[in-house]
């Protein structure tokens, strides 16, 4: 009898650690279920624009914002997001069309999406969301609280690309570029192949919230604009002091805070007239930062040593050839000379506008904790103090090619 017992003892424990394993996907949801938002663009609007949307999260609009925003979104159609280039099937434009674009209003990105909810039948997901467009308005204003907001959504994935447009970045979401068919792939293939050739820095959304926090650094994103409708340009940094954008940089100075950076590989191009032998062009394959610092007279003071590496790709509007290394030592020091006044200008610029972007303080924070603790206590401390520190640069550039020329 008692082996009996025993042995149902067993088999009903058995079962019940088994139970749940057989429950299957009880809560599943089809992927042709989903809502799929690709791309988000966020605008900034005034009230009387927004007022044909329907009331759906507001209690009273009499005691609300006189500012509402405009979200467009991208959302993926089933089946149809092509997996490789377009074949150009028989099937026409509209029923093949991988996207299917929705805008909305609200008073927040959250109302926003809650009236985008009530448009669509399928339950929406950002998990696939890959880009998201705010305008400069947006970047310049009301940012916190849209901000918090992507930050405390689980959905919203680190790698995701934030970025800054010049005009309204709705217009990014209607785009038709010839090389893809989803505009949103498409501006993260820019930006990904960006990082890779070296024409800006792996900035997604993780990596500007960690600068937002950090206490010795602040944050930038990559400012973009368009040009003849379909084509993208990235115009510079668009930099952040205080919890909003503050002002941006131009293209040229992306590379040049890559370099105060150090950041591999390199990929900008210089043109510039020489004192001795006309105009040439050269091209920045490698960068090298050393960075030091100390406490001068109670105030931080920060040495950059940058070496560069990099190839004369071009030489006209002159009779001198370019044929000796004395020739290439002159080339070095009138790019060092001209660079070197470009990368004081950016931090002087950063400075006046209390943003460093370079992180600057997170070095004095990390190599003098006990100045830290004493001047700085919490991150308007620090973004005031930037504006005061000591920056000596020392810049060194070797050019290791010239081309080959048949005599």
């Amino acid at each position: 009898m008692s082996k009996w017992l025993l042995r149902n003892s067993a088999l009903t424990l058995l079962l019940v650690f088994i139970a749940p394993l057989l429950a299957g996907c009880w809560d599943q949801v089809e992927i042709e279920d989903r809502a799929l938002v690709l791309g988000l663009s966020i605008d900034k609007v005034k009230a009387e624009v927004a007022e044909k949307e329907d009331k759906v999260t507001h209690i009273d609009n009499d005691s609300l914002p006189a500012e509402y925003i405009s979200v467009t979104a991208q959302i993926a159609v089933p089946g149809r997001v092509p997996l490789g280039p377009s074949t150009g099937g028989g099937s026409s434009e509209g029923s093949s069309n991988p996207l299917w674009v929705v805008h909305v209003y609200g008073i927040s990105l959250d109302d926003a999406m809650n009236n985008l909810q009530q448009q669509i039948a399928d339950p929406r997901y950002l998990v696939h969301l890959r880009i998201i467009i705010i305008s400069e308005g947006i970047a310049r204003g009301n940012f916190k609280e849209l901000n918090d907001y992507l930050r405390r959504n689980p959905e919203i994935r680190r790698r995701t690309w934030l970025l800054v447009s010049e005009g309204p970045a709705s217009a990014f979401m209607d785009l038709e570029p010839p090389l893809q068919r989803v505009p949103t792939l498409y501006i993260l293939a820019m930006m990904e192949k960006s990082v890779a050739s070296g024409k800006f820095p792996r900035d997604c959304i993780g990596t500007f919230w960690s600068a937002h926090s950090a206490w010795g650094q602040s944050a930038y994103l990559p400012y973009i604009a368009l040009r003849d409708k379909d084509n993208i340009m990235i115009k510079g940094l668009a930099y952040f002091s205080g919890g909003k954008m503050v002002s941006r940089t131009v293209p040229i100075e992306i590379g040049v805070f890559m370099a105060i950076q150090g950041i591999d590989p390199g990929g900008y191009s210089a043109l510039f007239k020489t004192k001795n032998l006309g105009v040439v062009m050269t091209k920045t394959n490698e960068r090298f930062t050393r960075v030091r610092s100390r406490i001068t007279e109670g105030k931080p003071h920060v040495f950059y040593e940058i070496f560069l590496e990099g190839d004369l790709d071009e030489h006209y509007n002159s009779d001198k050839p370019v044929n000796s290394s004395a020739n290439l030592h002159e080339i070095e020091r009138d790019f060092e000379e001209g660079i070197s006044k470009l990368l004081t200008g950016l931090i002087q610029k950063t400075q006046k506008d209390h943003s460093d972007i370079f992180g600057m303080g997170e070095m004095i924070r990390s190599k003098h904790p006990s100045f830290w603790k004493q001047h700085i206590h919490g991150k308007d401390d620090w973004e005031m103090m930037y504006s005061t520190v000591e920056v000596d640069i020392k810049l060194s550039l070797r050019l290791r090619r010239v081309g080959l020329k048949d005599q």
